[in-house]
């Protein structure tokens, strides 16, 4: 079956709803009910934007527009159409109705074509705009027709249709019949929706449910019933997976499938995509000298692939970048990435790769998981705890309802079972990191692998639970992660309120903030960029220094000789940020170094102690602030003389009394009542004066 998942994301009580739209660029949803209220809510928000009394509305069946043209058909049984273009002007009248007219759409491949359906005569009629008759009949339904809507795909010439019969039928209009019938409703048909966007049709009734079938299989797929009594209009939108419904008791706004695009990179920097079953590839190298903003669009050449023989939720390339798979309907397709022929196929509910590109393991349902050597199936086992979802990369992950447990690809031997419910999970390159995301945090943690061998090879230290220290955790972050990929043992992630950020050894480092959902794509090294795509497949790109990555890495792998080799090609206004990375891992005297920044040095070179560095940082500085500082840490290492310099740079008098009467220095009294009196602090100067018996 087709795997759609189907969130509410809006529930609005209202009088009864007559006619639901889908603004085309803003999260907003358009109702008009039958009191003659229209109210436009925000679906995201969750509030009303515009709230409208119209009385007239009462009198109207359904009020459609166009770009062009506004149709309004009402209790008298006329369609008038009015023209925009033309100041309004009623351009036409459709007559020879015998009843009442249920609804008008307007093909999308014909703009000139109008259909429509009503009741108790129990057709469709076609019209051409301009024509005063019906340029065919469509006959089949025992009762009145209530709804009808135009496939806008470009590969079928069909209408759909729904009756008082509690039947929906799918016809050809170039052949004029009936190509299927759906049943199933127990009462009249209200609504009919062709998604344009997935392969689903769906129909709403006074049954009070909506039920979404298969547009090629015509498969009943789901049965959907939110209890707020009869279905009355169901509304679509180009570009987008949403749906609204209006009910007797209000309106729903609905998200269905993955929000994420199925879309995928390689190391090289070729994206796959699909468009419906279209696949499609560009690829980064072809844009030249092109310069690159971030976030801005990249204009780059797209070359169709060819058409997917199910219909593709997710696309996946392999680690080695040689092959991409299409989930989806319940089935996977192994293709080339270059000629997309065809490698292997099977059904699936998930699919993952392993590490190395030669093995995958699927999961055909939520007890059975299968894994594959070279497209040839090895292994088939049921987890203990069941099978909710799985996890590739260098352990095999198993999501049950309770837990994570990682298998070892070889002999899918438990090698960590973790009390946790991880919605994605990333490994490192090199095998030691991996990330484990949450719905509310992420972890990361170390894999031993030395470990799991020798307890492997000893059979000690194994628990039910399996190996305790296989996995150990290095820290937690509050932060809710959409998609993400490691650059050494950088782990860059977009996070649930747009940001673009990388964690390293702790610290999180913001590289973007978004203006809408992205989801990363790869990191490709030669470019120093980012790689992010949207929804409606634009892709853009950040700039993120490659050098940096890799210093930072080393510096958590204490291989400071290679974050030496790295640090020059570090560009200066980048080396306070680098320091300061240093001085959070505690490693201020290489931050001391490192740093650019005068006030960092100096903050760095007091705690150090380094009395010399801070010395010729407060001459260049010439802070009063500084110098005082720098006094208070002179005295506490019992260095006086500089001390006493460092007082005076501050004209600090009443610290350099302090420090004169508690050394005994009776030259330095002399020398202070001098420069107090001079300089008029007379308090320090009597002071003086008054030791010295003058």
């Amino acid at each position: 079956p087709l795997r759609l998942d189907i969130k509410r994301k809006l529930l609005a009580r209202s009088d009864r709803v007559k006619s639901v739209d889908l603004h085309p660029t803003e999260p907003w949803m358009v109702v008009s009910l039958y009191s003659g209220t229209v109210v436009v809510w925000n679906h995201e928000s969750k509030v009303t934007v515009f709230d409208l009394h119209m009385h007239h509305i009462t009198h109207l069946g359904y009020c459609v527009c166009s770009c062009v043209f506004l149709c309004v058909f009402s209790d008298d049984m006329l369609i008038k159409l009015w023209d925009w273009e033309k100041k309004w002007v009623c351009s036409q009248v459709f007559e020879g109705h015998s009843h009442y007219v249920m609804q008008i759409v307007i093909n999308p491949k014909d703009n000139n074509q109008l259909k429509h359906g009503f009741t108790s005569t129990f057709v469709l009629q076609v019209w051409q705009l301009g024509s005063r008759t019906p340029n065919f009949t469509l006959e089949g339904h025992e009762k009145g027709v209530n709804c009808i809507d135009y496939y806008s795909g470009g590969d079928k010439p069909y209408l759909i249709s729904g009756a008082d019969d509690r039947l929906v039928k799918i016809w050809d209009y170039q052949n004029k019949t009936c190509v299927q019938t759906l049943e199933g409703h127990a009462q009249n048909v209200t609504a009919v929706n062709f998604h344009p966007e997935l392969p689903i049709i769906l129909s709403g009734s006074e049954d009070g449910t909506v039920r979404v079938w298969h547009t090629s299989t015509y498969r009943l797929e789901n049965t959907l019933n939110y209890s707020m009594e009869r279905v009355w209009c169901i509304c679509s939108q180009q570009g987008s997976n949403s749906v609204a419904v209006g009910f007797d008791e209000g309106s729903i706004f609905l998200m269905l499938g993955r929000e994420e695009p199925a879309m995928s990179m390689d190391a090289s920097g070729k994206v796959m995509w699909a468009r419906h079953s279209e696949v499609q590839q560009a690829n980064m190298k072809t844009m030249g000298d092109t310069e690159i903003r971030d976030g801005e669009r990249l204009p780059l050449g797209v070359k169709d692939m060819g058409s997917c023989e199910i219909f593709p939720q997710t696309i996946q390339h392999s680690p080695n970048g040689r092959f991409v798979v299409v989930c989806g309907d319940g089935e996977y397709i192994i293709y080339t990435a270059m000629a997309l022929r065809n490698k292997s196929f099977g059904s699936a509910q998930e699919f993952v790769w392993a590490h190395d590109s030669s093995q995958y393991a699927v999961r055909e349902s939520t007890a059975v998981v299968k894994i594959f050597k070279n497209f040839k199936q090895k292994k088939v086992f049921k987890p203990d705890f069941g099978a909710e979802g799985i996890f590739g990369g260098f352990l095999l992950g198993v999501r049950s309802n309770s837990s994570l447990a990682f298998f070892d690809w070889e002999n899918a031997e438990l090698i960590r079972r973790i009390e946790i419910q991880p919605k994605h999970i990333f490994w490192s390159d090199s095998g030691e990191l991996v990330c484990i995301a949450t719905s509310e945090s992420y972890f990361v943690l170390r894999y031993f692998p030395e470990r799991v061998a020798a307890a492997q090879e000893s059979k000690e230290d194994t628990t039910e639970d399996g190996i305790e220290d296989a996995l150990e955790v290095l820290g937690e972050v509050q932060e809710v992660v959409k998609t993400g990929a490691w650059v050494g043992d950088c782990f860059i992630y977009t996070s649930s309120v747009n940001r673009l950020n990388y964690y390293v050894g702790g610290e999180i480092i913001t590289i973007a903030h978004m203006d809408r959902t992205m989801y990363l794509l790869g990191y490709i090294p030669k470019d120093d960029r980012l790689y992010l795509g949207d929804k409606e497949l634009n892709v853009v790109s950040y700039s993120l220094l490659l050098s940096m990555l890799e210093y930072q890495t080393a510096v958590m792998r204490k291989d400071f000789s290679t974050a030496d080799k790295v640090l020059p090609t570090i560009p200066k206004e980048q080396r306070t940020r680098v320091a300061h990375f240093l001085e959070k891992q505690g490693f201020k005297q290489q931050a001391l170094a490192v740093s650019t920044d005068l006030e960092h040095r100096f903050e760095l070179a007091l705690q150090l102690g380094e009395l010399q560095t801070a010395y010729e940082l407060a001459l260049e500085a010439e802070s009063e602030h500084k110098w005082k500082q720098l006094a208070e840490l002179a005295t506490a290492k019992c260095q006086f003389n500089l001390a006493q310099e460092c007082l005076h740079q501050a004209q600090d008098y009443g610290g350099l009394l302090l420090l004169a009467t508690t050394s005994g220095n009776m030259g330095m009294v002399g020398k202070l009542s001098e420069g107090a009196e001079r300089d008029g602090k007379t308090n320090v100067a009597f002071l003086t004066y008054f030791i010295q018996g003058r």
